[in-house]
């Protein structure tokens, strides 16, 4: 069973507050809403990871193992909840996620414990695929040392890249403050 947590944790603070996820697309939907949708078509279970009162769209959540450590304690979350089948780790503030995109992304055949691509030279970690049962350990001793960088993790991991097609990395761009969206 593949498991796909979508991040929705933060305090979107260069976004005045405002849940990303819960931004509107064109059409009656939010960015929350397609990328359910999407999850769906793939045939995996979704869990939104960490806390965030405005997200009671009646999808399971899980908090963040840790506090004021960032993504990689939703990271840690993610990998308890999907125990041994695979996890896809996805930012709630993607909006231009395809459906091609994230089924080459589930379908990519490696024997690495995560597999992501990369837009300017820099690791996408928060739209990767990790498999739990290998990932788990190296995540929890970097909390414990406190190294909190997934850029870091996805090195010290061995990370496969996920290659990208013409266009790709614009499907990867995220809306992190209101002239994103605009």
């Amino acid at each position: 069973m593949i498991t796909v947590g979508i991040f929705v944790g933060g305090r979107a603070t260069r976004m005045g507050g405002t849940a990303k996820g819960l931004l509107p697309l064109p059409g009656p939907t939010t960015i929350l809403e397609r990328t359910l949708a999407m999850v769906r078509r793939q045939g995996a279970r979704a869990v939104l990871v960490g806390r965030s009162d405005a997200y009671a769209v009646g999808v399971p959540s899980v908090p963040d193992a840790a506090s004021e450590v960032g993504p990689l304690g939703g990271l840690l979350s993610l990998l308890e909840y999907a125990g041994t089948g695979l996890a896809i780790a996805l930012a709630c503030d993607m909006p231009y996620i395809s459906d091609g995109l994230l089924g080459r992304l589930v379908a990519h055949v490696s024997s690495a414990p995560a597999v992501a691509p990369k837009r300017d030279g820099r690791w996408e970690p928060l739209f990767a695929r990790y498999d739990p049962p290998r990932a788990i350990e190296v995540v929890g001793a970097r909390l414990s040392r406190r190294e909190l960088s997934l850029q870091g993790l996805l090195g010290e991991l061995g990370a496969d890249e996920l290659p990208l097609l013409p266009g790709d990395d614009q499907l990867l761009v995220d809306w992190d403050r209101p002239e994103d969206v605009a």
